[in-house]
């Protein structure tokens, strides 16, 4: 029921294109745009190509309309190039054969997948030229040197939370009104500020690396997850 809610809500979240072109991606726009593609699956009646268009600085849909001065809407669903939907993420596009998800947080996309009606959920295919699909092309060029990235990202962000989250519990109970409902707690862990401004930068640094592979996990990313799919 609850899952059926959710899902209710994200599809919602979608509201009509304009039906505009798609146009092409290009170097400039490495840092503020991405595509990614689902193609064509007659085996599941999927005839059409889509494409989600993502421009990171977009300003929110107001009442499900572009801003005022606006040109691009957050996220666009494209079929056959033509736009069909925009919305804000966390966002759900219906497809004839289940939904597209799409998820993000300050540092990149969380989610960008296809849930088909029935079996598992699978990435779509970014575009060669993105940041992320420049991440996956060097991933299966060097698969040992990505996934030795990819491992020092997990060991950077868990180490974040070991030493952040005492730091952060022990702030929260110095506040009065907490303080006097649950007490204060000291933290067992002060590392000196340079070591902290350290994580942050190499924080920031592995979940954009988690974010270009579309990883995501509860625990893991937990201090990158305030804005990602729910």
């Amino acid at each position: 029921m609850i899952r059926r809610l959710q899902r209710s809500r994200r599809l919602r979240r979608a509201k009509p294109g304009d039906g505009s072109a798609l146009t092409a991606l290009h170097w400039w726009q490495l840092l503020t745009r991405t595509q990614f593609f689902l193609d064509p699956d007659e085996a599941s009646g999927r005839s059409a190509r889509y494409a989600v268009d993502v421009h990171h600085l977009a300003a929110e849909l107001e009442g499900g309309k572009l801003a005022e001065g606006s040109r691009h809407a957050p996220v666009a669903l494209y079929r056959d190039g033509h736009q069909v939907q925009i919305a804000t993420p966390p966002v759900a596009f219906a497809v004839p054969d289940g939904e597209i998800e799409v998820a993000r947080n300050m540092y990149g996309l969380t989610r960008m997948h296809h849930v088909p009606a029935s079996g598992r959920a699978e990435a779509l295919r970014a575009h060669p030229r993105s940041l992320e699909g420049r991440r996956a092309r060097f991933g299966r060029r060097h698969p040992r040197a990505g996934a030795a990235i990819g491992a020092v990202a997990v060991a950077v962000l868990l180490a974040c939370l070991v030493l952040t989250v005492p730091q952060v519990i022990e702030l929260v109970t110095s506040i009065g009104p907490v303080a006097e409902r649950l007490g204060t707690f000291t933290s067992p862990v002060r590392p000196p500020y340079w070591v902290n401004i350290s994580l942050l930068v190499a924080g920031a640094l592995a979940a954009t690396e988690r974010a270009l592979t579309l990883r995501n996990h509860w625990l893991i990313d937990a201090d990158t997850t305030w804005t990602s799919f729910t």
